[in-house]
């Protein structure tokens, strides 16, 4: 049998990579952006904040896309709009032009991770949708630990910011040419899955919407929104954004600010702290779809899993609170991130919730709820430090979200689509592939 599914997933992982890699430029270059434009801090904020704004706005309407349309022409169109826009954000003239241009990489980027979703409900069989999830969600730690050595080294390579975003737009645009060879909608469209890979696939689809009594019709958006467990899915992401974007653009400055740490010292640490968020992540994906192949009911699993990783969390920022040392507050966030990246986990569940139908509408309204995180977080942990003078708030609001995402993650029922059931009379059409 090929594995050809596995293949596109560590596609998707580059992708994903390469996702954060872009989007994290700015920082990055924003000492030079800043000499250049001669720009406030407060204006350094708006432009840091253009991107999410347009990304969280974006989320549902490309899911819907996705389901429309299917995730590959999503996944090509992504790839060429958001390094055009990173290269045009290279050449821009001023800080409006700027704007614009993370703008669009916000709009662009937002179809990636919904189409991913999307994908692992068509291409995987219920038992390996975790390692699916986390590999897809894997990126985004990757890219956060390599995103600024890579870009710096660009910057050091050619002498300026401009043509480092330049290069990696152009590079982005190849991956989405790669993308479009690479990826298919169904398994029974690729032409490099073998008999062997498509019949497996095929027949586990089947059974699992037999099972489910699927109709094969997309039910939209609002039909989900009576469900406890949508509601808990995007509690649970909200959560988890409320620390690992809390992580990502305040620990470094609060390594310097509040633990002393030289340039140097940040970039080696932010490389540990996320890349122990890669690595767990990973992990976690393995470990869940092993205990399932071992016969534990999926609710047991991820609950279990999502639970005890959630009160890792909450304990470990704790202790970073608590615990004065920058040595351990490093081995502390490292060990957040191990255990926080676990819940990657979540882009597994769209397609339990939703099927192959409506997956990708899910996926865009889960990170929606996610990036809200990701335009509010930044600001809020601005204003606590501007007004308490220290971090400790700080921190103690990354254990709050940490308690939202364990709370949502334990009431979330993982084992039951929320999908419409075929009636006695569409059985048979809702269970055709």
């Amino acid at each position: 049998m090929s594995n050809t599914r596995w293949r596109m997933f560590a596609l998707l992982l580059l992708l994903v990579t390469v996702n954060y890699v872009d989007r994290g430029s700015l920082s990055v270059a924003l000492p030079k952006i800043k000499e250049d434009f001669h720009i406030s801090a407060e204006v350094t904020g708006l432009l840091l904040s253009a991107f999410f704004w347009a990304y969280a706005a974006m989320q549902i309407p490309s899911g819907w896309l996705i389901d429309r349309f299917g995730p590959r022409k999503l996944i090509t169109a992504a790839c060429t709009g958001w390094g055009t826009a990173t290269a045009f954000s290279g050449m821009s003239p001023n800080i409006g032009t700027m704007a614009v241009a993370r703008g669009l990489i916000g709009v662009t980027e937002a179809p990636i991770m919904p189409a991913g979703g999307k994908l692992n409900a068509a291409f995987l069989t219920e038992k390996e949708r975790g390692r699916g999830a986390t590999i897809l969600d894997a990126g985004a730690p990757l890219g956060s630990a390599v995103g600024g050595i890579a870009i710096a080294g660009l910057i050091g390579l050619t002498g300026s910011w401009r043509w480092s975003f330049i290069i990696a737009g152009v590079v982005t645009v190849l991956l989405g040419i790669w993308a479009w060879r690479a990826i298919r909608d169904t398994p029974e469209e690729h032409p490099k899955v073998n008999d062997a890979e498509r019949e497996y696939l095929v027949s586990a689809l089947r059974e699992e919407s037999e099972r489910h009594q699927s109709t094969g019709e997309r039910a939209g958006l609002i039909y989900y929104m009576k469900y406890r467990s949508f509601w808990a899915m995007c509690a649970g992401w909200l959560g988890f954004n409320g620390v690992f974007y809390g992580l990502l653009t305040w620990g470094p400055l609060f390594l310097s600010e509040s633990k002393g740490f030289e340039l140097e010292a940040i970039g080696w640490s932010t490389f540990a702290i996320f890349g122990s968020g890669f690595v767990g992540e990973i992990i976690g994906g393995q470990l869940a779809d092993r205990l399932k192949e071992k016969g534990y009911g999926t609710n047991r699993v991820m609950r279990s899993l999502l639970g005890f990783a959630g009160t890792c969390v909450v304990a470990g920022l704790v202790g970073v609170v608590l615990m004065p040392s920058p040595l351990a507050a490093v081995l502390l966030l490292s060990t957040v991130l191990f255990f926080l990246r676990w819940v990657g986990l979540f882009w597994s569940v769209p397609a339990t919730l939703g099927g192959r139908e409506d997956a990708g509408v899910l996926g865009g309204a889960m990170n929606l709820a996610g990036n809200i995180s990701g335009f509010v977080t930044p600001m809020a942990v601005g204003f606590i430090v501007g007004a308490t003078g220290a971090y400790t708030w700080a921190l103690l609001y990354f254990v709050g979200a940490g308690m939202i995402m364990t709370a949502a993650v334990l009431v979330l029922d993982y084992s039951k689509r929320l999908a419409p059931k075929a009636t006695p009379l569409s059985t048979a059409k809702g269970a055709s592939v």
